[in-house]
């Protein structure tokens, strides 16, 4: 297991290379460089309150060792959302605070 710390985001990964990997080096969530209506637009994005149940579900089932192999991939895809939905609020969050202290 690999643990990469970017910014405040700890990416744990079993392979070397992982999406989230790949896409924190793209965003970059360390550069506060987005403007403030992007993101606090960002900052918006959520999963709907189906995906939040479906998630819930899903979670439920793994810690019983329930999961069948597309549930499991299903929650593979939500954490991968979720992942990338942390890197960009997380330089959303930065960016509004860079502006904020201008």
């Amino acid at each position: 297991m690999i643990r990469k710390d970017i910014g405040t985001i700890a990416i744990i990964s079993t392979s070397t290379i992982d999406e989230s990997a790949i896409l924190a080096r793209v965003i970059a969530p360390h550069e506060p460089n987005l403007p403030p209506g992007v993101a606090a637009e960002f900052l918006k994005w959520s999963f709907d309150e189906s995906d939040k149940q479906r998630m819930s579900e899903l979670a439920e089932k793994a810690r019983r060792g329930a999961l069948t192999p597309d549930e499991q991939a299903e929650t593979e895809s939500f954490e991968r959302v979720s992942s990338f939905l942390g890197v960009i609020k997380s330089k959303a969050r930065r960016s509004l605070q860079s502006h904020a202290s201008q």
